[in-house]
């Protein structure tokens, strides 16, 4: 088990910083929504949306003890509506156009090269579906962790067939890019 990465992921630092809420209430949510969770991690994001949805919430992730903790929590939550799926980014196992919002916290600048996989995330989505990026800007000092700056990631998202909605800086070197399935 991951712990360090764990303990990171469920601080209360990071929650008083960037809370999960507080993302759910930026980006367009319906209730009846289907989301993914992609490289949902500890399921910071997959329990508070699972809470406000009525459509299934797939949670996935490469990591099988990742599932298993989001597992845990939607039991102990009573939420039945979650759906885990172990699986890598070489082919996202959900049907085209199944999904209104997928989101991408603090994953996407592991994956190289980016396109083949935005344009997977672009085909689950439903028309006019949402991508919801979170991620951090490259500290210009740090060579060695990669990430991708958010410039970076809206040119990425716009040749993938996306169009930027909106962008913010919710916290520190964090930045958040809402973009919309391109029709």
């Amino acid at each position: 088990m991951h712990h360090g990465k764990v303990s990171y992921l469920e601080s209360a630092e990071r929650r008083k910083a960037f809370s999960p809420e507080h993302l759910l209430d930026m980006i367009p949510l319906n209730e009846s929504d289907h989301m993914l969770d992609f490289g949902a991690g500890t399921g910071y994001f997959t329990i508070p949306a699972a809470k406000r949805l009525e459509g299934k919430v797939y949670v996935m992730d490469i990591d099988p003890d990742m599932l298993e903790m989001i597992n845990e929590k939607a039991v102990k939550a009573q939420l039945d509506h979650i759906v885990t799926v172990e699986g890598s980014i070489e082919a996202l196992p959900l049907p085209a156009g199944s999904i209104d919002v997928v989101i991408a916290s603090l994953v996407l600048h592991e994956i190289q090269p980016l396109a083949p996989l935005l344009k997977q995330m672009r085909n689950v989505l439903k028309n006019n579906g949402y991508l919801i990026c979170l991620e951090l800007e490259p500290k210009k000092s740090s060579g060695h962790a990669p990430r991708i700056t958010q410039e970076g990631m809206k040119r990425e998202m716009i040749e993938a067939g996306f169009e930027i909605k909106e962008v913010y800086e919710p916290a520190d070197s964090l930045y958040l890019v809402i973009a919309q399935k391109a029709k």
